[in-house]
């Protein structure tokens, strides 16, 4: 014989099945973090010169700055001259048209800044830009 169990609706607690809003906010939180735009920064504040001609690139780019001491800096590290080519190279295999941007100070010497274009040019770099104050 089989018993039938009757239950009353005051009996049955109402419960929001939370799991799909969850899944949801889950979803729309790796949805912005993926379409964010990171700003790349070089980590170091440098003393540049002002130029007339200056214009704003709008692309992705690589940042590299040279210090008064002589630092060569990249994402708030030193990496010396003899890392810029290595970096550049490692950062323009998918996109060989991102521009390298060299924010120097303006007491760095012009030997210095000649050689990081070159390290930057051997990289792979087919763009290579000054930074200048506005």
């Amino acid at each position: 014989m089989i018993q039938r169990r009757f239950s009353n609706p005051s009996e049955d607690s109402e419960e929001i099945n939370l799991s799909p809003l969850i899944d949801m906010v889950f979803i729309l939180l790796i949805f912005f973090i993926v379409t964010t735009v990171f700003v790349e920064e070089t980590g170091i504040d440098v003393n540049k010169p002002e130029a007339a001609s200056a214009v704003d690139l709008e692309k992705q780019s690589i940042l590299i700055a040279l210090t008064p001491k002589g630092e060569v800096v990249y994402g708030g590290r030193d990496i010396g001259v003899n890392g810029v080519r290595g970096l550049v190279q490692r950062l323009t295999r998918d996109d060989p048209d991102m521009p390298v941007i060299l924010q120097a100070d303006k007491t760095v010497t012009t030997e210095r800044l000649v050689r990081i274009i070159d390290e930057s040019k051997l990289g792979g770099a087919q763009v290579v830009n000054i930074s200048t104050a506005n």
